[in-house]
């Protein structure tokens, strides 16, 4: 997506990072190396809705993340627990593969397509590295 078409979040729209959130913790809730990770355990209820409004403020939607949780200080708020290569490497296999099917799923063009999956991917990717705070 070429500068000047708006963002990422005009582009695919609010249900679309939904979507890629619950289909992220759908796999996370049977991932035993993940799993832990989550104070809630498999109640992800409130992680998803803390995920999704991050990414789509991220990717240019409405701030209300900010609004309802301040500065997003990712490592800040993962840093009481322990997140290693292996921890990272599962948080991407399922970021990586909820974000192929989801945008598999979007009404894009190829090209368009490939262009929105390397910009996220590449994002998702520095944002595991910089979590990891172990190993």
């Amino acid at each position: 997506m070429a500068a000047g078409e708006g963002s990422l979040h005009d582009l695919l729209g609010a249900p679309f990072f939904v979507g890629l959130v619950d289909r992220f913790y759908d796999a996370v809730e049977g991932d035993p190396v993940l799993l832990p990770l989550y104070p809630d355990g498999a109640d992800t209820a409130a992680a998803r809705e803390r995920l999704a409004m991050f990414l789509a403020q991220y990717w240019g939607g409405p701030h209300e993340y900010m609004e309802r949780r301040g500065h997003p200080m990712l490592r800040a708020r993962h840093n009481q627990w322990e997140i290693g290569p292996l921890q990272r490497d599962r948080w991407l296999l399922h970021m990586l593969t909820a974000l192929e099917a989801s945008l598999a799923d979007a009404p894009l063009d190829d090209a368009t397509r490939e262009d929105v999956l390397g910009q996220m991917a590449t994002y998702m990717v520095n944002a595991a590295e910089h979590l990891r705070n172990a190993g």
